[in-house]
């Protein structure tokens, strides 16, 4: 596929030069080529395409300030130990004004960004998105809305209570555990991290040597796309894919078009790669959720009883007419099955002894009320209390609202705002 073509008349930056060939090509591809190798001795990464795509999405960090989107690198591991924060850390040294929000307050982030944005890397986000996300709301809602530009959040700050445009697009890295909300997956290039199998090897990511390394490949990278963001703004490459993933890819579609040589055709192959892949996941996504409503309308009436047998859960959601269970697989949902699919919950049978003094192998409620509350919370858990103010509810891409009368007051954060109701 070919490169893309130039809009004339202007963008930011200073330079006009683009990747049709010589030296600029030879340069870019080449440096390219270098970040690729060193992200990949210190991280294994599930495929060739997400190593391609995650090359390209830290270059393009450095040229934010030419893009209309900031695609998100959503990278997820169904637990512990996958590489997630490693990850973070070979990003932390290699990507244009990293800037890390594991502790940082929402205030601080709103007011950090401005016209050249810095690259928020958001370690542990599960726990922004969860029932105990707490005070992480403004958080949540910068991270929802900064995928666009020219979507700001607005805030009543400062001593005379001025409505204030807080900017809130820059390119966001969030590493967690288990699938993060659709509202974000949505907006990013999905990494699902795997554990390195045994003959898997990595070198060690030591401070006094892989620093400097990465930060020269970094330094590197800023001296090639700073000077074409001018460009990189006027770029209108053609793109495998529409819509929302067409926002998301094309930064990283325009850095390899930059670049030239093998990289035009490789990035548009990690794009559909693996946006075919998300497709994949979010059918599966969707009747797992479906599978944990129907696991709690059982329970609900079998009386909400402590746990059910395994067969008995079984026999219950395959007699279901409407549901899709009887038809699961080749002969129906089975007990395997109904393990691998509850497996990402973190909920497994269990050997459990009934009133009668049979032992059986069962699923015991409590064991679902976490994923019953993150993927399909039920009407009484959304209800709000009496006395408590309900935010807006949020369109997608749009920055956070509030009720009418309801603005707080004070920094984004700030102690003088309000708490967010859960």
């Amino acid at each position: 596929m070919s490169a893309g073509t130039v809009v004339p008349n202007g963008g930011p930056g200073t330079g006009d030069r683009v990747g049709t060939g010589g030296e600029m090509v030879e340069e870019g591809a080449a440096l390219l080529d270098d970040l690729r190798a060193a992200i990949g001795r210190y991280v294994v990464l599930p495929s060739e395409e997400i190593l391609t795509a995650v090359t390209l999405w830290v270059a393009a960090s450095h040229i934010q300030p030419a893009l209309q989107h900031a695609p998100r690198l959503a990278v997820v591991g169904p637990t512990k130990g996958c590489g997630k924060s490693r990850v973070l850390d070979v990003l932390h040294e290699t990507v244009s004004r990293p800037m890390m929000t594991v502790n940082t307050s929402p205030a601080v982030v709103f007011r950090i960004i401005g016209e050249d944005p810095p690259t928020l890397l958001v370690d542990e986000a599960d726990t922004i998105f969860g029932p105990k996300a707490g005070d992480k709301e403004d958080l949540r809602g910068l991270l929802n809305a900064g995928h666009q530009r020219n979507r700001p959040a607005w805030r009543i700050s400062g001593p005379e209570h001025k409505p204030t445009a807080f900017p809130t697009f820059a390119m966001a890295a969030l590493a967690g555990i288990g699938d993060l909300p659709d509202t974000i997956m949505d907006r990013a290039v999905v990494l699902r991290m795997q554990k390195r199998k045994p003959g898997e090897k990595v070198a060690p990511f030591r401070s006094r040597h892989s620093v400097p390394e990465l930060n020269a490949l970094r330094d590197r990278l800023a001296a090639w796309l700073t000077p074409l963001r001018g460009a990189a703004h006027r770029l209108v490459p053609p793109m495998p894919v529409e819509d929302r993933a067409a926002d998301t890819w094309e930064p990283l579609v325009i850095v390899a078009d930059l670049a030239g040589g093998h990289w035009p055709a490789q990035a548009r192959a990690a794009c559909l790669a693996m946006t075919r892949n998300e497709v994949v996941q979010d059918e599966q996504t969707t009747l797992k959720t479906r599978l944990l409503r129907d696991i709690r309308r059982v329970f609900e009436q079998q009386g909400s009883r402590e746990a059910l047998r395994s067969q008995d859960l079984l026999a219950a959601l395959v007699q279901d007419a409407e549901a899709p269970w009887a038809e699961y697989g080749t002969k129906g949902l089975n007990a395997y099955h109904l393990a691998n699919l509850l497996r990402d919950f973190g909920i497994s049978p269990a050997n459990h002894r009934f009133e009668n003094g049979r032992q059986a192998k069962a699923y015991a409620r409590n064991q679902f009320l976490d994923a019953w509350a993150r993927y399909c919370p039920d009407a009484a858990q959304l209800a709000p209390a009496a006395e408590e103010t309900v935010p807006a509810r949020r369109v997608p891409g749009k920055p956070p609202t509030f009720p009418s009368g309801a603005l707080p007051i004070g920094p984004p954060g700030g102690p003088s705002g309000p708490r967010p109701t859960r």
